[in-house]
């Protein structure tokens, strides 16, 4: 009997049927996605030339899904499916909404099952979004292609798509768009490879345990994949705050302090897990992007201001916390990288009194409400520049409607 590779596993698990509220907790996402589209249109990095994105428009709205880090992540799996996902997704007017849905549920489950295989050795180098991501819009263009897709194209479509999985994290040290480049990568290379398959064309099968894998290449002790019986949508977190989550445990446990001490005057200490300090200690910042990878103006935000919004981390904003920033510090603490990445923690410390946070909110563990994340995307659709009248048309065609052909015209205009 021949050996049943990872990604046969994983096809297999892939083709159960998608249940009714799990198509409705995709859309939210797909909401949360739109809103974060929306509020990038007036950034600077959104208004790039648009002949670079002359293969489709989705490859544009997927870079513009990531831009504001408003986007979801999953935690253990350290990544962003959603951008990747939607953006693969709005490739072209295939299906009805349930079966736009379903293909993004099997998606997302797909870049979270190969995810959450890779090790602390695979995130030190490689960006996770990009490299587990390619995997899932492989999954989810098969599935728009043919919604009963069968075992064998999905298989050979993941082992295409993963025979090309990259992104570097040398970006984290320069400045440029390459983080936005490689989830348009993703989502563009994953559509052309179940193209491909549909051509007769056949990928490798043990792309990520194979001698010349992935996982030889990238990972020094990848974790066993596993297949929940519920739909790994479910476990994926929506960010309240505009900066990256990493920031996002220190943000929720300052606002915790404040509201307990009344004020954060003095000296404020953070105390977080490792990966949060490798990406987020920046005392100094001096791009927006800058100060969304800021533990020290994240804090200097709620610290001066209270509640986070998206223009506490514009130029302005930067400059005059300059003072703020300075009374923040922070370390590593080996009992809060213990539990990562299953739970994202902080423990601030202010005035002699401290606050720990296990979880962030948005996290399955202190879920962010239906209403809250309705209000998220009414709140970035306006900080795009758009009306309250797109706001609603948003949120009535991805809640309440059945034709994604709507959304894709909605798309379109916005990016018009």
């Amino acid at each position: 009997m021949t050996q049943e590779s990872l990604t046969e596993k994983l096809a297999t698990h892939l083709m159960r049927p998608v249940d009714e509220a799990t198509r409705q907790r995709a859309r939210l996402h797909l909401l949360d996605w739109l809103g974060c589209v929306a509020g990038a249109l007036k950034s600077e990095l959104g208004t790039l030339p648009k002949d670079i994105f002359d293969i489709r428009p989705s490859v544009e709205a997927a870079w513009l899904g990531n831009l504001l880090e408003m986007d979801d992540i999953h935690r253990s799996a350290i990544l962003h499916p959603g951008p990747v996902v939607w953006g693969t997704v709005f490739g072209n007017q295939i299906g009805d909404m349930d079966e736009i849905v379903d293909a993004a549920v099997r998606g997302y489950d797909a870049i979270i099952c190969i995810g959450a295989t890779l090790d602390d050795g695979h995130y030190a180098m490689w960006h996770n979004t990009s490299t587990a991501g390619i995997f899932g819009a492989a999954v989810t263009a098969c599935h728009l292609f043919e919604p009963e897709m069968d075992y064998n194209a999905l298989v050979s479509a993941m082992g295409l798509a993963g025979s090309v999985a990259g992104g570097l994290w040398q970006m984290r040290h320069e400045q440029g768009q390459a983080k936005q480049w490689h989830i348009s990568h993703a989502a563009e290379t994953g559509w052309r490879a179940a193209d491909a398959v549909l051509e007769g064309v056949v990928g490798p099968r043990f792309i990520l345990e194979g001698p010349q894998g992935l996982y030889a290449a990238t990972c020094k002790n990848p974790k066993p994949m596993t297949f929940p019986d519920q739909w790994r949508i479910h476990e994926v977190s929506f960010k309240p705050w505009g900066a990256c989550r990493h920031a996002h445990p220190a943000i929720d446990a300052a606002l915790e302090l404040k509201a307990k001490l009344g004020a954060l005057d003095g000296d404020i200490h953070v105390e977080t897990y490792v990966d949060a300090i490798g990406f987020c200690d920046r005392p100094d910042p001096q791009t927006v992007i800058d100060a969304k990878f800021s533990l020290q103006h994240a804090v200097a935000v709620v610290a001066e201001r209270g509640v986070p919004q998206l223009s506490d981390f514009e130029p302005d904003a930067i400059a005059a916390l300059t003072d703020a920033r300075a009374r923040v510090t922070v370390s590593e603490a080996g009992d809060i990288t213990t539990r990562y990445p299953e739970h994202y923690g902080a423990r601030v410390t202010c005035g002699g009194e401290a606050i720990e946070l296990v979880d962030t909110l948005g996290d399955p563990e202190r879920p962010l409400p239906k209403e809250g994340i309705i209000e998220k995307a009414r709140t970035l659709i306006a900080w795009g520049g758009l009306d309250d009248k797109e706001a609603d048309r948003a949120i009535d065609l991805v809640l309440n409607g059945d034709d994604p052909a709507d959304i894709h015209e909605m798309l379109s205009e916005w990016l018009s």
